[in-house]
């Protein structure tokens, strides 16, 4: 792709307010992000044009790690090369990630009584969110298989990222690359050029397991090889932050959930809450630096290079293995998610929250707050909240 805009390049003040504005606005998580790219770039201010956008989504979803930042990362690339995309980026995580890193502290450790309502009521209805989360994703994946053995292959991809979230979460990485280096041996993709797309990453894996501190090591993984959006990171964390290394506790870990999906920007900050647990500001700090920066090293460092990553063979046919076990991954996450419920009352939020957002249909914000708002009350009223 060219680094010739469609219209007037913005300046760099330009780029900061209207990613930051993004970054501010952005509820509702990917779809909501890359809506409101598309309206600023292309309709509103013509800067790409819509076919780059639109290629651009797909070479995005091509790459592990959160695609709705590595798309705002290109599209200020795009207009103003590699400072466009760093102030781009920057911009469109740093709003949610003060915010989330100011609400860490109020949540995490011993807050108030009713804090601790509002954090459990949140955090009831995560498990219905990460389902309906999979369920979203499930319909455009399966068109993107449609024989019958493609499908049989799909089945089977999901189910494996189902379980062994359920089951095994911490090896889920695992099982996400197995099912899509599975598909690129099935349909002998061009594995060598898939090879060569993937070595700066298993570079910067062996370096991460020759001496890097656990925090960094968890927020490498859930920044640089989680694929198919968001929820995917959940076992990846919660393997690591609640049962290895005991950084929080399982109720903490849902508030941690509840706060990425009720805040601004990209999910993948929920991690700095982690890092908050782990080590105070400098953890959460640290570990929103170390999740976010492979996605600015693949966009500034591939993104003249997205037109052959969406036509090569071998990265499309790996994601089609390993999106679906990352979908199941997602769905899966709800069991040990739903496991870390306490209380009876949150059982009856969760299902609520269920309605609401499968058989209603109602956005993932407003089933938080309204779940915050019944945790709030039963606390008040002097119910058991954990």
């Amino acid at each position: 792709m060219s680094t010739a805009a469609v219209g007037a390049a913005p300046s760099l003040t330009t780029i900061v307010r209207e990613w930051g504005r993004i970054g501010c606005l952005g509820f509702g998580g990917p779809p909501a992000h890359i809506a409101m790219l598309r309206e600023t770039c292309v309709e509103r201010h013509g800067w790409i044009a819509h076919d780059d956008f639109e290629h651009a989504i797909a070479a995005c979803n091509l790459l592990p790690g959160p695609a709705s930042t590595q798309l705002a990362i290109f599209c200020g690339w795009r207009v103003r090369g590699v400072v466009g995309g760093v102030l781009a980026g920057a911009s469109f995580i740093l709003p949610g990630l003060v915010l989330i890193i100011a609400l860490a502290g109020l949540f995490l450790g011993d807050p108030p009584r009713w804090v601790r309502g509002v954090a459990a009521g949140a955090g009831a209805v995560v498990a219905a969110v990460a389902v309906q989360a999979g369920v979203s994703l499930m319909g455009p994946s399966w068109r993107r298989a449609p024989t019958r053995p493609e499908r049989v292959r799909w089945v089977v991809y999901l189910l494996a990222g189902a379980v062994a979230t359920a089951l095994v979460g911490a090896w889920v990485v695992l099982v996400l690359l197995g099912c899509g280096l599975i598909e690129v041996v099935w349909r002998r993709a061009a594995p060598a050029r898939l090879s060569a797309h993937a070595a700066p990453a298993l570079l910067v894996i062996a370096a991460a397991t020759g001496g890097l501190a656990a925090l960094s090591w968890t927020a490498f993984k859930v920044g640089a090889l989680s694929y198919g959006g968001g929820f995917v990171i959940i076992p990846l964390m919660q393997a690591d932050a609640v049962e290895h290394y005991h950084w929080m506790t399982a109720p903490e870990f849902l508030n941690a959930v509840a706060l990425g999906q009720a805040t601004p920007g990209p999910v993948v900050r929920t991690v700095s809450v982690v890092g908050f647990a782990a080590s105070g500001v400098g953890g959460a700090l640290l570990a929103a630096a170390v999740a976010f920066a492979p996605s600015f090293v693949f966009v500034l460092g591939g993104a003249r290079h997205f037109d052959r990553l969406r036509t090569d063979r071998g990265p499309r046919a790996f994601l089609e293995g390993a999106g679906p076990a990352a979908i199941g991954a997602i769905i899966g996450s709800a069991v040990p998610l739903a496991q870390a419920l306490t209380e009876t009352w949150q059982y009856a939020v969760l299902a609520a929250g269920a309605v609401s957002l499968l058989v209603l249909r109602r956005g993932v914000v407003l089933t938080i707050l309204a779940a915050a708002a019944i945790g709030a009350a039963v606390a008040v009223a002097g119910g058991a909240v954990p």
